[in-house]
């Protein structure tokens, strides 16, 4: 068997009729163009995210964890795609193969860690509606161990060709859309995100017929209206996650099947367009997993007007109320007076005015706790404007 890992990249490349240009065409700069902007949206809009989760204490629970999780593989991808623009086109020539390998992996790595991510969201948010709790009761410590080995499974998966699974030394299985790379294993990879596809898609399916079934015994104890709003808004939110990925990612993953299969077919033409829709699900997500909860989009207006506000304030507070520790502090001691002025007037039971207090600090809606919680935020607020 004869290796062949001391060739040029260009031979790689035309040995699977891809062609690499000297010079810059029309279509290269279009593709580079779109493909730098979406780059550093995805850069932003994630580090946006991250940022809001990281500095409200309100989103310090396992969903908002796996989520700030899933902006940190979208920002990686994003950095990704802007080394890709980096090391393409004309640049590609100039490549040796190890910078090939680099290039190539750290997409792989970064795609695979967001659609990890993405079905990690899902299940957590299965197991939390079908216990009737509104966070998961997940320790810190399991969801920690859950993204380590997220991220264990993307990064394998970006090295696999690296340790051997190309066609250095077996030209003859050399794809086209990635001149190093075995046809079967970019088979293997379209499958296995296809499959994680179908698991999502019977995920929420599952989710939407559970709700629905519920929402129909709750609809005898409260109003038609309330009841459609409900199945509306899930709606909603399920065509948007599943359609955003299909149309995001299905072109790309059927033309790695095409590359793989079938030796004949053309998948060269629409290779780079693909390639940017598949990268636009990294700044897709932000939209639709974190801008659609009403606190975390008013998070981000108060980051985006936090240097506008602090040039204009000239006291004391900046006019961004992000919950620190002092806030907290003030927050639960507005609850506790709160709750003891209820029970003086005879709005709350004494009896089990100290379990109601509990359930305000912790921020449970029970025993009508959410609205004196809503009541102490008011307050709070008040006394900090």
């Amino acid at each position: 068997m004869v290796c062949y890992d001391n060739m040029s990249i260009e031979f790689f490349y035309n040995l699977s009729m891809k062609n690499i240009s000297k010079t810059w065409q029309p279509k290269d700069i279009v593709v580079v163009s779109l493909g730098f902007f979406v780059c550093f949206f995805v850069i932003f809009a994630n580090i946006l995210v991250m940022m809001a989760i990281f500095m409200n204490r309100r989103f310090h629970y396992p969903i908002y964890y796996l989520l700030g999780n899933l902006a940190a593989a979208d920002l990686f991808a994003g950095v990704s795609y802007l080394y890709l623009m980096f090391h393409t086109g004309p640049w590609t020539i100039k490549l040796s193969i190890y910078q090939w390998f680099v290039r190539q992996g750290l997409i792989d790595t970064s795609l695979t860690a967001s659609v990890i991510n993405l079905m990690a969201i899902a299940l957590e948010r299965h197991q939390t509606i079908f216990t009737m709790q509104l966070h998961s009761k997940m320790t810190n410590h399991r969801v920690v161990m859950l993204i380590i080995g997220i991220w264990l499974i993307a990064i394998v998966m970006g090295l696999i060709p690296t340790m051997g699974w190309n066609c250095m030394c077996n030209t003859g299985v050399c794809s086209n859309m990635a001149p190093l790379y075995s046809r079967s294993y970019l088979v293997f990879w379209a499958v296995l995100n296809l499959l994680i596809f179908m698991v999502m898609v019977a995920v929420y399916t599952r989710i939407f017929i559970y709700v629905r079934r519920k929402n129909h015994r709750m609809s005898q104890h409260t109003s038609q209206v309330k009841y459609k709003e409900t199945v509306v808004n899930l709606m909603k939110t399920v065509v948007l996650i599943l359609g955003c990925f299909v149309v995001c990612w299905t072109p790309g993953l059927v033309l790695l099947l095409l590359d793989g299969l079938c030796e004949s077919c053309n998948v060269l033409t629409y290779e780079k367009f693909f390639l940017v829709m598949a990268e636009c699900n990294s700044f897709m997500n932000p939209i639709i997993y974190s801008y659609r909860d009403k606190d975390m989009r008013n998070t981000f207006k108060r980051i985006l007007c936090y240097p506008c506000r602090s040039s204009q304030q000239t006291g004391e507070h900046s006019g961004v109320h992000f919950n620190t520790l002092e806030q907290e502090r003030r927050r639960r001691v507005l609850q506790e007076s709160w709750v003891a002025r209820r029970a003086r007037d005879g709005g709350g039971r004494q009896v089990n005015g100290e379990q109601v207090n509990r359930e305000l600090v912790n921020g449970e809606q029970v025993n009508g706790g959410q609205v004196l919680l809503k009541d102490a935020d008011k307050m709070l607020e008040e006394s900090e404007s």
